[in-house]
């Protein structure tokens, strides 16, 4: 059983086919959390259709970091699962990922994504950029065709692992100004107490969130607190993280 962890801001379109997929694509009765980061009242009636969600309510928007850490800290489960809200679940999901569960490795599940990533390991298969163009079948049928071996160059979401892993080296750090770099400053720490980073060929759909799909022109604001987020990650590390752009890997090599 997992204990999944989806903390969500004010997409509750995303958020509704999240949990449809969610629940349907599962084999077994697992927890699913939805850490609602700010505005309750938009994202109430979509938690309303799905009465097993366990709720966890934060009042007022307090950052993608707290979110992900009350999310964990209240999971019933060993074993969590941190997922985006506009994340899509592949079919008989827990079933394909249960298998990789050990303690002392971070597992990857892969994406399939609409546009061009930065991530080579990303499937890109137009599906729909939007929930109203998307549908699920479809989504579910072409995923089960993209098997491949797992691989060591993990260090994306959404991710599995066990979770007093995940609590061993102190979650995600809550002084990061803006949602930018705290996955990379968490993938981090993980590598650097010896985590293995495992991908898996587990694909679930991405269609990118708010942050993502707003330009630079549209939102100073948040451009500024991404580039304040990277100079506190280079700062924290003292310039000592590599980006290996092939694994994802933020491995401290400089380190003697």
């Amino acid at each position: 059983m997992l204990s999944v962890i989806i903390p969500t801001y004010k997409e509750p379109e995303y958020l509704d086919l999240c949990l449809k997929s969610a629940f349907e694509g599962q084999v077994n009765n697992n927890e699913i959390i939805v850490v609602v980061d700010g505005f309750y009242e938009l994202n109430k009636p979509i938690l309303d259709k799905y009465p097993k969600v366990n709720v966890l309510d934060l009042g007022s928007n307090q950052g993608l970091s707290v979110a992900t850490n009350w999310g964990v800290y209240n999971a019933s489960h060993e074993w969590i699962l941190v997922v985006n809200d506009d994340n899509v679940f592949p079919r008989n999901w827990d079933y394909k990922l249960n298998q990789f569960k050990q303690k002392g490795i971070v597992v990857s599940a892969n994406q399939i994504e609409p546009n061009p990533s930065m991530f080579p390991q990303f499937i890109i298969k137009d599906l729909g950029k939007s929930p109203e163009e998307f549908d699920l079948k479809t989504y579910w049928d072409f995923e089960d065709t993209q098997y491949k071996q797992a691989e060591l160059n993990g260090s994306t979401l959404p991710f599995m692992m066990n979770k007093y892993d995940y609590l061993a080296v102190g979650g995600w750090d809550v002084m990061y100004p803006s949602p930018h770099v705290v996955d990379w400053d968490f993938f981090l720490k993980c590598e650097y107490v010896g985590y293995s980073m495992k991908r898996v060929y587990v694909n679930f759909y991405h269609f990118a969130g708010a942050a993502t799909r707003k330009t630079r022109e549209q939102d100073m604001e948040s451009t500024l607190k991404e580039q304040a987020a990277h100079q506190f990650f280079t700062t924290k590390w003292d310039n000592k993280a590599e980006h290996n752009t092939e694994t994802n890997s933020k491995l401290l090599s400089k380190f003697k």
